[in-house]
């Protein structure tokens, strides 16, 4: 990967650990282009997108406040998009 992603410790030491099937390229990709993005009450930011390889579920991942340092990702089953 040519580009320098941001992660925290608990994504690197616990979440990828825990979620090998998990790709960094996904993550980035779902932040470049997600589907749905909410802030949570402590700040951190949620970002839904879809990705080849997740069978059709969407892709959650969750950054810092910054929106860039990613802190959790997983295939996110009970996802239900918001009608704008």
């Amino acid at each position: 990967m040519s580009e320098l992603v941001k992660t925290t410790a608990y994504f690197r030491e616990q979440v990828l650990r825990k979620r090998a099937y998990l790709k960094l390229e996904w993550c980035s990709a779902v932040l470049k282009q997600y589907v749905e993005r909410e802030v949570q009450p402590d700040g951190r930011i949620r970002f839904w997108g879809y990705i080849d390889g997740l069978e059709g579920k969407p892709l959650r991942v969750v950054t810092l406040e910054d929106g860039e340092t990613i802190h959790n990702a997983f295939p996110d089953s009970g996802f239900v998009r918001r009608k704008s």
